[in-house]
């Protein structure tokens, strides 16, 4: 990608943005690649609550010519609604950006703001996250940064099995 890439902390006025690209990568992703996956109202619903989440979390976006095109949430360890299952762990989720943009580097730089805020910032130990079985492509993407597949924290959701990764520092 030729143009830089900014990433920051998302404000209020960013959350319509966010919940749409939240929404549109996660409804686009599941309909290419696991299509018995659908995303239902409800989980748009969950999707575009960026206002909630940001009580207890750390939203992060990514900016391309003055544009929001990705992001990507990080729940400090301890935190209200963390689902990180080590004691000094902080919880990434929500990692998405434009369907239009995939393959431009803009994950890699919302992942790499996010950890460092955990390593460096926050002085965690570990990031801890999960992904819906099944969605190998993204637990690919994962691997290859460093994470490492780790059963103890899986969890079965309603509908879902979700799969634990984690970056240890």
């Amino acid at each position: 990608m030729s143009k830089a890439i900014t990433v920051r902390e998302a404000t209020p006025q960013d959350d319509v943005r966010i919940g749409e690209i939240l929404v549109e990568a996660f409804v686009t992703a599941y309909a290419q690649k696991m299509p018995e996956v659908v995303v239902h109202d409800e989980r748009k619903r969950e999707l575009r609550a960026v206002a909630e989440k940001r009580r207890h979390a750390t939203i992060l976006v990514a900016e391309l010519d003055g544009k929001i095109v990705g992001t990507v949430s990080i729940f400090k360890p301890g935190a209200l609604g963390t689902e990180a299952w080590l004691a000094d762990g902080a919880d990434l989720r929500h990692l998405a950006t434009d369907v239009s943009l995939h393959g431009k580097g803009l994950a890699g730089a919302l992942l790499s703001k996010a950890e460092e805020i955990v390593r460096d910032v926050w002085k965690a130990k570990h990031v801890c996250l999960h992904v819906r079985r099944g969605a190998t492509g993204v637990a690919r993407m994962y691997v290859s940064r460093g994470y490492v597949r780790d059963p103890s924290g899986d969890f079965d959701k309603p509908g879902v099995y979700l799969e634990a990764h984690v970056l240890h520092f």
